[in-house]
């Protein structure tokens, strides 16, 4: 894998070229790198449609009345833990990530569906990436995720809003969804369609799709009780009343 420190935005975003997880990176050596300098004007999200297939399952559409607020791009872990002596498999106990802004990983004078192909690429580069080395670039971070204490998942998009949501639906990745970091992993986590429970401000649902890795291994292989952070990446759709 070709080594690139993203010190700026533009070598974060050309560096996509050294994508291990797709074999479709190649398309994007079309694109010249001056489209790949990395945007600053608004997206118009009106044009964007949020993926819901997989190609064999549907998530549901959003509700009625809702509009598209805000796409990010998610880069974090998702969490697991094992009992001491335990063989089962990993219990999931919640997530933690940046989000994003995905507005400099769209090249201008491209089509929405080509915005859309780009960032479905970035996952799988993103989550080859640590997260200090993100912190290092210069890609602004709209939020975050974390789950709280009570085990809610929250998303803080600062001045866009705040959504605490529980799970509406969910469908597995695609099946050549990225595994992992350098393509080598345990999968891909779900998509998931989310919808607000009370303590959300602005915002109403979110979509995660496009997801690169975040699976945890089939067993906690015994020994000692021990926590798992899985390293994943993922596209995060915000909705909220238009």
């Amino acid at each position: 894998m070709l080594l690139i420190r993203p010190s700026s935005i533009a070598t974060l975003a050309f560096g996509v070229l050294a994508l291990v997880c797709s074999a479709e990176a190649g398309v994007l050596k079309k694109l010249s790198p001056k489209l790949l300098s990395g945007r600053t004007s608004p997206i118009d999200l009106s044009k964007f449609q949020v993926p819901l297939s997989n190609g064999s399952a549907t998530l549901p559409s959003p509700a009625p009345g809702l509009s598209l607020k805000a796409i990010t791009l998610g880069r974090g872990t998702q969490n697991y833990t094992c009992a001491a002596g335990s063989t089962a498999p990993p219990r999931a106990v919640g997530a933690k990530a940046d989000l994003l802004d995905v507005t400099p990983f769209i090249p201008p004078r491209v089509s929405p569906a080509q915005s859309l192909h780009f960032l479905n690429l970035i996952t799988e580069y993103l989550v080859s990436f640590d997260v200090a080395t993100i912190d290092k670039s210069k890609v602004p971070k709209l939020g975050s995720h974390i789950f709280d204490a009570t085990g809610v998942p929250q998303f803080d998009l600062g001045p866009k809003g705040l959504l605490r949501a529980k799970r509406l639906a969910g469908i597995a990745a695609p099946p050549k969804a990225c595994k992992g970091a350098n393509g080598q992993g345990f999968g891909a986590v779900d998509w998931l369609a989310l919808t607000d429970v009370p303590g959300s401000v602005g915002l109403k649902e979110v979509y995660r799709v496009e997801t690169a890795g975040g699976k945890a291994p089939p067993s906690c292989g015994g020994g000692d009780a021990h926590a798992i952070a899985v390293p994943y990446a993922a596209q995060y759709w915000f909705f909220g009343p238009s």
